[in-house]
């Protein structure tokens, strides 16, 4: 047998063994009891709670549907008021059994990845003839969970039939009077209200309403929102010169709101030198030294989740390079006039700039200032010629009076 026949018949002999619970389920319709009798209601089962440990890990249960035949192929039992099929766990309900309901009921599970389809043994339904059934309030049977977590963007269902006699009706509504959008597939016959593309406004408290004319009942439940990480600003490639600055922001959506971590090159990022600093998000790496080159990653994540961006780091040393920023061959300036002559190179790291008149180095004086990172200005001669010497210091601009 192929790898790929293996797998089909693993599926197979799970829908079979959930299909075979079938036989399990009461078959007829009233439990025992008093003014049950010819009328009746009940469960024929084919649960997937019950199926065997092995079997449920296999097949996940939203990729199964349950159907039931009625009688022969292709009658399938149809929902209404009275019928209600658990997609859940796979029971048929009847409320208030008829002469009609009386035959062999078969289960049929489909698996919707497989596409594979397999039935359960005939399951019969007969009436019992020992009394007849009174009218009573509704009895709840399916019911959803008292809190649902529900993820944004995703569809949710749930479930509600009740039995009795007459036949209840299912209704919905939001504990807190919010009408339904228009989005929510209300289909109270089936006992079913799905709200597709779950939201935050979709959270709540909702209620299921059974009601005859003996009575109501009800059953409450909670859904409730939350959101894995989702990233809305990411860190981007970028290359930096020596001494530099970086700062990088990585901001995430979700609820619990997402927490953050940074990492590079695989390892955690920790806050070690004073110039390294990871809060909110944001990483900021002061006095870029080559060291700090490499591959960064943001992590960001809650009880849901984890979302990861990763971006990469280029610090770089350049040589002294005037190409960008030449100084003036010339410069014309009226005697007794101020000039001002900037020295723009690119290097990294910084350096030192000096200045010279000629072959000799200009000196600092009353006329004469050298300014870190700011402008100078100088009276001149009739033809001063002037140049820069790049060392390694933090002078770039030359002043003169």
């Amino acid at each position: 047998m192929s790898h790929q026949e293996e797998a089909q018949g693993t599926a197979q002999d799970t829908l079979e063994g959930l299909c075979l619970l079938a036989g399990l389920g009461t078959p007829w319709a009233a439990p025992g009891g008093a003014g049950r009798g010819v009328w009746g209601e009940g469960r024929l089962g084919v649960s997937a709670e019950s199926a065997a440990p092995v079997t449920r890990s296999r097949i996940k249960r939203k990729n199964l549907i349950f159907s039931w035949i009625f009688n022969e192929y292709p009658t399938f039992v149809k929902q209404d008021t009275r019928r209600f099929i658990s997609q859940e766990t796979g029971n048929l309900y009847i409320a208030k059994v008829e002469p009609l309901d009386v035959g062999n009921y078969t289960c049929v599970v489909t698996n919707t990845v497989t596409k594979t389809r397999v039935q359960g043994p005939l399951t019969p339904l007969v009436l019992r003839s020992d009394g007849v059934m009174g009218e009573y309030e509704p009895k709840i049977e399916v019911q959803f969970p008292e809190v649902v977590h529900v993820a944004k963007g995703s569809s949710v269902k749930l479930e509600c039939f009740a039995l009795g006699n007459p036949a209840p009706s299912i209704s919905w509504r939001r504990v807190d009077g919010v009408p339904f959008p228009r989005k929510v597939d209300l289909r109270k016959a089936s006992g079913v209200l799905e709200i597709p593309y779950f939201q935050q406004e979709d959270a709540g408290t909702y209620e299921c309403v059974a009601e005859n004319s003996r009575g109501k009942n009800t059953v409450k439940g909670k859904l409730s929102f939350y959101a894995p990480p989702h990233l809305i600003e990411k860190p981007q490639d970028v290359q930096k010169l020596i001494d530099d600055s970086l700062v990088w922001e990585c901001k995430a959506t979700g609820k619990p709101k997402p927490s953050y971590r940074w990492m590079k090159n695989g390892e955690n990022l920790e806050s070690a030198e004073e110039r390294i600093q990871v809060a909110n998000g944001i990483l900021s790496i002061s006095r870029l030294t080559l060291s700090d080159t490499g591959m960064y990653q943001c992590v960001a994540g809650n009880k849901h989740g984890e979302v990861y961006s990763n971006a990469e780091l280029r610090v770089i040393a350049v040589a002294p390079d005037f190409s960008h920023d030449q100084l003036k061959s010339q410069t014309l300036v009226k005697v007794g006039g101020d000039i001002l002559i900037e020295c723009k190179p690119m290097m990294s790291p910084w350096g030192v700039i000096s200045w010279w008149k000629g072959s000799e180095p200009l000196q600092g004086s009353s006329r004469l200032r050298f300014l870190k990172f700011s402008s100078g200005k100088r009276r001149p001669k009739e033809g001063n010629i002037f140049a820069a010497l790049l060392r390694n210091h933090r002078y770039n601009v030359l002043l003169f009076r």
